[in-house]
């Protein structure tokens, strides 16, 4: 799905000038031009486990992440000046799609996701959604179970692009 217009600030409301604090991260900022080589190795990293599984590369994999950095829509978390993690937020007609979130291998487990996931919420509730979407593969199960015990709901399976996917949605009121 590609981004129907300009992300925007790339803080949250609040923040600081330089991004927004976030659980032990020293920052979660807007993806600069010069990031996008490590974006894209981490979601070749992150995602890389999931090929032999579904039987290709998943769709996070194909995306071209200089637009989307060109476009406002990746955000990064920082540590110790390093990025951990990543995420993808894209206006659609639909609302806010959290269109990826990807993590340092090294670093799972430690809460990187989740604080990614908590932004790309409060990004939704300050752009004035209701509501936060995403998908995930079908098979790519434990996804499908963690985004569940954050209160997200499964609204659909749809077969789009050549990958079988979950659409699920979180309400944020």
């Amino acid at each position: 799905m590609r981004p129907t217009g300009r992300a925007g600030s790339g803080a949250a409301a609040g923040a600081p000038a330089g991004g927004a604090s976030v659980n032990g991260a020293d920052c979660i900022r807007i993806a600069h031009a010069r990031d996008t080589l490590c974006v894209a190795g981490i979601v070749e990293a992150a995602y890389r486990p999931y090929v032999a599984r579904i039987g290709k590369q998943p769709g996070p994999m194909l995306d071209d992440y200089d637009a989307l950095v060109a476009a406002e829509c990746v955000w990064v978390l920082e540590q110790g000046g390093a990025i951990a993690g990543i995420v993808v937020l894209l206006e659609t007609e639909a609302g806010l799609l959290l269109d990826n979130v990807a993590v340092r291998p090294e670093l799972h487990g430690r809460g990187i996701g989740r604080a990614l996931i908590g932004f790309a919420e409060a990004e939704a509730r300050r752009r004035g959604h209701v509501a936060i979407r995403l998908y995930t593969h079908v098979l790519m199960t434990e996804n499908i179970a963690l985004y569940a015990n954050l209160g997200f709901t499964e609204t659909g399976r749809v077969t789009e692009k050549g990958f079988d996917r979950v659409y699920m949605e979180k309400d944020l009121r």
